[in-house]
């Protein structure tokens, strides 16, 4: 019998991993593509040689459409077994400190525009295109249902997830969704770039910046503030006992650049 080959190719490139969704026709998540998902990513969350990820799609036209509607339908359950990470492995990662680029390179809707706001930051080939269309098959985006508010105007949010209307790189560039809209043959240049300089910079500082970030989201300033003095932070406390801060301070006095160690 002929092994399938997997779904998901990863690649690694010094502190760089690249997660690519490699599943034709449509780059669909079914639950055992999910849970793969999830092993990557957590591989990448525990391998502490690892300071960036790219997420995207293999091939032109998608990027993800999300849920795997077919597999639905030959029995893998909604409220299956995802995997560690919930959906697609990234948007439920518990501790996930490290920073995610999602690279979308073509369609990207339902499930698979969820997957991408869960990176960190969005860049995407000026072919890609959006939607949340579950609305129209009679059931809730329930994860973009909580974010997209939170990135985008609220108005324009519910009427997305309202209408399940489709919009196109420009109009998500517009409204702040995504930082940067590239012509389809540099997107993935312009991914390894943007990854580089990241992960040329401190990573305890990355992983402080996400949980502060993380447990602010629903905090009120002070509250957050002040756990952020008093270390109560995993991250922040282990950032300020670093040797990385030490080295910042001394690098910035001697006029030259830092070393980080990630420790």
């Amino acid at each position: 019998m002929t092994e399938q080959p997997s779904p998901v190719k990863t690649s690694r490139d010094g502190a760089i991993l690249t997660v690519t969704l490699d599943r034709p026709k449509a780059n669909a998540i079914d639950l055992a593509t999910s849970r793969i998902m999830g092993e990557a990513f957590r591989e990448f969350r525990d391998d502490p040689d690892l300071r960036v990820a790219i997420v995207t799609g293999a091939g032109d036209r998608f990027f993800s459409p999300g849920w795997d509607l077919k597999a639905a339908a030959d029995g893998d359950a909604v409220d299956g077994d995802y995997g560690i990470g919930g959906f697609g492995g990234l948007q439920e990662l518990r501790d996930l400190n490290k920073p995610v680029i999602a690279a979308v390179n073509g369609i990207a809707c339902g499930g698979g525009l969820e997957l991408a706001l869960s990176a960190d930051m969005i860049i995407a080939a000026e072919t890609a295109t959006f939607a949340l269309p579950e609305i129209r098959s009679g059931t809730v985006a329930d994860a973009a249902s909580i974010k997209l508010p939170k990135r985008i105007p609220y108005h324009i949010a519910m009427e997305l997830l309202l209408t399940g209307r489709w919009f196109d790189a420009e109009e998500a560039h517009r409204w702040g969704l995504v930082n940067e809209i590239l012509p389809a043959d540099g997107l993935m240049d312009r991914a390894r770039d943007l990854a580089g300089l990241i992960a040329f910079g401190p990573p305890l500082v990355h992983a402080a910046i996400k949980e502060i970030v993380r447990d602010a989201e629903d905090s009120r300033f002070q509250d957050a503030m002040n756990r952020i003095t008093r270390r109560q932070l995993r991250t922040v406390d282990v950032l300020y006992s670093s040797e990385d801060q030490l080295e910042g301070a001394r690098a910035f006095a001697e006029k030259r650049d830092p070393v980080w160690k990630g420790r």
